[in-house]
């Protein structure tokens, strides 16, 4: 009785300390969205398919290229786009917004093909925009072979750097005012369609405000969420996950528990050196865990000459990495 008694407590004290891994994704990352800093991950920087999260950099692309906004005119090619549509028809003309609704929302790979027809010229001309954007955003390990997300061996990103693809886009209203949008009405000639956003976190969770899904056989269920709580701002993405939503929501339970917005600096005034003011006009505020705070380090840079008044650049760094620079007001006494 006494040895199945213990068997018994032991097991139950192995059942309530064992860690419980969050993901079950070949490749997870949880990213600050406002800092861009990795929080959690797995596997975050291994390049891996991440399917229609391509579509995250597709609309950013087309929202910042410069082309003029307005109607675009369906072609053939783009009518009959291989993979997931909202079924447009050859020589039809749509709204771009429209057409970035049904690209985000939907999901429609015709979309993307029409899209990037209108702005690269071509879909090639297109896909070098977006690898362009991606270089000059320091994306070094994703690579675009189309707008869409369809598999090509040569296309792929990591779940960290895909983080940042919708931490960049979100940074634009445009695109943010269309990847937050729950529910989209589209009328047509011919008929009208109401189109729901899925991504399913959005309509259950609160503190999902935006996001992306994906899926082909090669790169399995992908899956990219914008979580908003407390003023804390933090982006999940998950490779490969046969569970994404619950993952999402456990990684994001996970981020919000451990990681407090800490104020770095405050606003106001500091003395540099004698007769030297640096004036942060707002506060600097960090996601940070325990003991994370030893770590960090600031560094203000002051302008050259004796002006009274210039603007200078206040940054933080964890570990010596830079994370946050903003700028400052540098008084000096002549």
């Amino acid at each position: 009785m006494k040895r199945a008694l213990l068997l018994t407590v032991c097991f139950a004290w192995f059942m309530l300390g064992k860690p419980v891994d969050a993901s079950a994704a070949q490749a997870y990352a949880v990213i600050d969205a406002e800092t861009g800093r990795l929080l959690d991950g797995r596997n975050e920087d291994t390049p891996l398919p991440i399917a229609s999260l391509t579509k995250i950099w597709t609309a950013f692309t087309y929202l910042e290229s410069g082309v003029e906004s307005g109607e675009i005119t369906i072609s053939p090619a783009a009518a009959s786009s291989e993979g997931s549509s909202i079924y447009l028809k050859s020589g039809t003309a749509v709204q771009d917004k429209t057409l970035l609704y049904g690209l985000m929302l939907r999901s429609g790979n015709d979309a993307a093909h029409a899209l990037a027809e209108h702005a690269g010229g071509s879909v090639e001309g297109f896909v070098q925009l977006m690898q362009e954007k991606a270089i000059l955003h320091g994306l070094d390990r994703t690579v675009f072979t189309n707008p869409s997300g369809l598999h090509n061996e040569q296309h792929l990103s990591t779940a960290y750097e895909t983080g940042l693809m919708l931490r960049y886009a979100m940074e634009n209203e445009t695109f943010r005012e269309i990847a937050t949008t729950k529910k989209h009405v589209y009328q047509n000639e011919e008929n009208t369609y109401h189109w729901q956003n899925k991504h399913r976190l959005l309509h259950s969770e609160p503190t999902a405000v935006a996001g992306k899904t994906g899926f082909t056989k090669a790169a399995g269920r992908t899956l990219a969420t914008y979580f908003e709580k407390d003023r804390k701002k933090i982006i999940v993405v998950t490779l490969n996950d046969p569970d994404d939503w619950t993952t999402h929501l456990d990684l994001a339970d996970k981020a919000f528990s451990t990681y407090k917005r800490v104020t770095i600096a405050k606003k106001g005034v500091y003395k540099i050196f004698p007769g030297v003011q640096a004036e942060l006009e707002e506060p600097i505020e960090l996601l940070m865990k325990k003991g994370e705070q030893a770590k960090l380090s600031n560094l203000v840079q002051i302008p050259r000459g004796k002006r009274p008044t210039a603007t200078g650049i206040w940054t933080v760094s964890f570990d010596n990495e830079p994370i946050v620079a903003t700028d400052v007001i540098i008084r000096q006494k002549r």
